[in-house]
């Protein structure tokens, strides 16, 4: 019989769960918490909870990953992806090698995972075997230790270690910084989605509500836009552009992406072609963008430098709110014209 792949194996473990009332998934693997990974984290300034679920499945040392061995003696990138979306999550979403991006390497850049490979019977460090399946990855032992410490000592603990490597150091002071700084400075940005939202969707795009907005607190896609999106139809995968706020009109079937600038990210060519790949996966009938910006100063800015607006979308300037512009091509213009005649 055909080995199971991981997916499959966490897909039925997570209906024996429900089936059973009961969570199969302990609280704590090797004593830890989730609560306690999300403390330690928060001391390096990382909030995002693929990055702490994926320290709690590198934890695990109850579930197999690779010929006997337990996620926390080595962990192959799917497999991880596949703890972390169908163990742990909802199983909507399954995390795919992309993901090394977001909740792998960010963990291998500050020296808490390492790379290792399964050479016969152990892990070697490194991975030594180019596009081997074996290629794994697995905690720092040290941040183990910290992460099982006793309450009145991890602090200490991670303080020390931090001071013997300068990227650790440094996050950790940029952390503790933003932290006292978080209710001084007004988020530019989170105040421009909120707007977008608010007064620009109100008015230019009746029919259309919200399903997703990324303002950047806590998990990236709540419990609530996951409900929203799946009776949307749509799912934002890893390899997916992330719109700031994606809405959805229920009469018309279409998508309108709404991307807020205030230091980069409008909506240009290469996103149109990514989101629109997105609703055409999904059988919609069609995506509008508009890109937003706080101040015509910041526009102005913003387009003398980059000229990055793609043909075919919206702006739409806060301070200027009862009016939009459309983007559009002197070449367009022409053939228009000529098909005209």
């Amino acid at each position: 019989m055909a080995r199971k792949s991981v997916e499959a194996r966490f897909r039925e473990i997570r209906v024996e769960r429900d089936a059973a009332g009961k969570p199969r998934l302990p609280e704590t693997f090797q004593g830890v918490s989730k609560e306690r990974i999300k403390n330690v984290l928060g001391k390096l300034g990382f909030t995002n909870a693929d990055i702490l679920n994926c320290v709690f499945a590198l934890l695990d040392d109850v579930h197999e990953s690779l010929k006997g061995f337990k996620f926390s003696d080595g962990a192959t990138t799917a497999q991880l992806g596949s703890h972390i979306a169908f163990l742990q999550g909802d199983g909507h979403m399954k995390l795919d090698r992309e993901g090394r991006d977001y909740w792998i390497k960010p963990l291998i850049g500050i020296g808490a995972a390492e790379p290792v490979t399964l050479i016969g019977d152990k892990f070697v460090v490194g991975h030594v075997v180019a596009k081997s399946p074996n290629s794994s990855y697995r905690l720092d032992k040290k941040l183990v230790d910290i992460l099982k410490a006793p309450e009145e000592k991890w602090e200490g603990l991670l303080s020390e270690w931090n001071s013997k490597d300068a990227t650790r150091r440094r996050l950790e002071m940029q952390a503790k910084a933003t932290e006292e700084s978080r209710e001084l400075v007004d988020s530019g940005h989170k105040d421009l989605i909120a707007q977008s939202v608010s007064v620009y969707a109100k008015h230019f795009l009746p029919g259309f509500e919200v399903i997703y907005d990324d303002d950047a607190d806590g998990d990236r896609v709540t419990e609530a836009e996951k409900a929203k999106m799946k009776e949307a139809g749509v799912t934002l995968g890893l390899d997916d552009a992330w719109p700031d706020v994606l809405l959805w009109n229920r009469t018309t079937d279409k998508l309108w992406c709404i991307e807020a600038v205030t230091s980069d990210g409008e909506v240009d060519s290469h996103k149109v072609q990514q989101l629109t790949k997105l609703a055409d996966r999904h059988g919609k009938n069609g995506i509008g963008f508009t890109t937003t910006y706080l101040t015509w100063k910041s526009a102005a800015a913003r387009q003398h430098a980059n000229k990055n607006l793609a043909i075919g979308s919206d702006i739409w300037i806060a301070e200027d709110p009862s009016r939009q512009f459309e983007v559009q091509s002197f070449t367009e213009l022409i053939v228009a014209e000529a098909s005209e005649e």
